[in-house]
């Protein structure tokens, strides 16, 4: 990778943190292993390092799901968890970085939302219309929303 190629990669991650950082309740930090953290409430979404290590915090069904469809891989070292990393590697790597932090984060904010606090914090926050907007596959979307075969909800195998 060129220095310029660096650059341009530094400059798309530090897009993201200030994107990610502006949305409702989302609380920027350092990390404790390096880059930058992002949380809503006491949930870390994912953090992301200057180099274009994103790694991302979900719900271990929605985490295969994700991997499934080739949206983005197993994480780099807790490879039996929730977690995922994606590499942002030029600029064009940015909307798809940006719509997984936004699945995660809407995600975070649905738990969040079924709590007295989280409820009143997130009002703005219409996490099924956003969803929607993202436009999910059938498979992270029966994921996000905890749906399994045989239960109610559940889609028809």
């Amino acid at each position: 990778m060129t220095q310029s190629d660096r650059e341009a990669v530094e400059r798309t991650v530090k897009r993201l943190v200030d994107d990610v950082g502006s949305w409702p309740g989302v609380t920027v930090g350092e990390h404790r292993f390096g880059g930058t953290e992002w949380l809503v409430g006491p949930r870390e979404v994912g953090h992301v390092h200057a180099w274009g290590m994103l790694d991302i915090a979900y719900l271990r069904a929605l985490r295969d799901a994700l991997v499934e469809t080739d949206q983005t891989g197993v994480h780099h070292l807790l490879d039996d968890s929730g977690w995922t990393t994606f590499y942002i590697e030029r600029p064009g790597d940015y909307d798809h970085a940006r719509w997984l932090v936004r699945l995660s984060y809407l995600y975070h904010v649905n738990v969040l939302k079924k709590t007295p606090a989280g409820a009143e914090e997130y009002t703005a926050v219409d996490v099924d219309s956003e969803l929607d907007a993202l436009d999910p596959s059938e498979s992270v979307r029966s994921a996000f929303e905890r749906r399994r075969p045989g239960r109610v909800g559940a889609p028809e195998e």
